[in-house]
Order: structure tokens, then C-alpha cells, then sequence
């Protein structure tokens, strides 16, 4: 997982939009912000990646 990727999970995050663990709906979320990387990400499957993060900061 790149900084990039962080850094626009975050970003999510801080829109207080969704429960991060709705990951369709984190992706819509990020379609909506241009985050494009992020969904890109979410489009391939690293869904145990982006759990740990999501769950503990590190990635």
C-alpha cells in the first residue's frame, strides 16, 4: 500500500460519509472525491490490506 493510498483512505475517513468497513460504498465515496487511486486499489482485491489498515494504522 503506497502513501498515496493512505492518504486518500484517510481522506474518506475524515468525510465521516460511511462506516470505512462498506467498501462499496467507500469506493462510490471516493469516485465522488476524484480519489482515483483508491479506487483503483478497491477494484483489485486487496481487501485484507486495506482491513489492517483500516484496523490499525499500518499498511
Amino acid at each position: 500500500m503506497t502513501e498515496k493510498i493512505k492518504q486518500q483512505i484517510l481522506e474518506v475517513r475524515e468525510s465521516g460519509l460511511t462506516n470505512m468497513f462498506d467498501i462499496p460504498t467507500v469506493k462510490w465515496i471516493a469516485m465522488r472525491m476524484d480519489l482515483a487511486d483508491l479506487v483503483h486499489y478497491l477494484s483489485e482485491d486487496h481487501s485484507t490490506e486495506y482491513t489492517h489498515f483500516i484496523l490499525t494504522g499500518e499498511g
